[in-house]
């Protein structure tokens, strides 16, 4: 809830009190105004008048504009590819054009809201009800190993061994071009793209250091099956990545070419290994998913 206190000047003496607000808040429609003052969220000298009151000299206005509703987030009966799961975690392997998580657009049908179902509540609640669980993410169309967290403790303990990069994370993917080096490192900064707000870039002021480690698979006519090992886990690192050395993703059109002539729904990258310290036994564990479907026909084609 965010309280304003107003005082009326001369400049709106005898004005309607709704259209005075209208003029005074800004962001808020008259419309908005009327629907407050109709719900008692708007007094004059602390008793509630009508939308039609004509303001007087010094009249003090106090106007309680609620905060955004976050909507409620359902749990869902949506089948899981579970790869490991214990009492602290679950390592799932996430298909092609899943949402990790609610957001403006996606409110059903999300990882988040597949595991609440699949665990009945126990989930870890230090990123809220909108994200519960979830402690790093993966691209709506990239596929592959994400973790889940079913406690706070579970959830602190794995995102220390992300802030300190100790969690083992390979990714499979196909670049367009023909990469030369059997081997390299992509070691520079991303942060947002200064004019496509919805970008990342590599080499941005004010960005965060990004580390991609990758190695060459299989070199085909046109393109290059490679492995990527992230140091770090940027938002689009490896996408960004690959393009800034003139080998965007395959399928990418954000970062890539426009062009798609495998139709393929975005970018051909999979998440394929995730390891890290268990957060009560303290043992390795680690979880594979492999390539998806849409990959090993890919594959073939080339």
């Amino acid at each position: 809830m965010n309280l304003v206190q107003l005082e009326a000047d001369e400049a709106f003496l005898n004005e309607r009190l709704d259209k005075y607000l209208g003029a005074v808040l800004p962001g808020q429609s008259r419309s908005y105004v009327q629907k407050l003052i109709k719900e008692g969220g708007v007094r004059v000298n602390g008793k509630a008048e009508k939308a039609s009151y004509r303001l007087g000299a010094e009249d003090r206005i106090q106007v309680d504009i609620p905060g955004p509703e976050e909507p409620e987030i359902l749990a869902e009966e949506i089948p899981l590819d579970i790869l490991y799961e214990d009492e602290d975690l679950l390592m799932v392997n996430k298909p092609k054009g899943m949402v990790v998580h609610p957001a403006a657009g996606h409110w059903t049908g999300t990882l988040v809201n597949a595991v609440m179902y699949h665990c009945r509540g126990q989930l870890s609640g230090i990123n809220g009800v909108m994200r519960p669980g979830i402690v790093h993410r993966i691209d709506r169309d990239t596929t592959g190993v994400l973790v889940i967290c079913k406690n706070d403790h579970a959830h602190n303990h794995v995102a220390e061994q992300l802030k300190e990069h100790s969690i083992t994370r390979k990714y499979t993917a196909i670049v367009t071009g023909v990469l030369k080096a059997d081997t390299g490192t992509i070691d520079t900064v991303i942060g947002r793209h200064p004019t496509e707000r919805k970008k990342m870039a590599a080499g941005v002021k004010n960005g965060k250091r990004a580390v991609t480690h990758y190695r060459v698979l299989q070199r085909f006519e046109r393109h290059t099956l490679i492995e990527c090992q992230l140091e770090t886990g940027r938002t689009h690192q490896i996408r960004v990545h690959m393009a800034s050395i003139g080998h965007p993703i395959l399928g990418d059109t954000v970062y890539g070419s426009s062009r798609n002539p495998f139709h393929l729904e975005g970018q051909a990258l999979h998440a394929q290994v995730l390891g890290l310290i268990h957060p009560v036994s303290g043992d390795y564990v680690e979880a594979e998913a492999p390539l998806p479907e849409y990959f090993q026909l890919l594959l073939k084609k080339l």
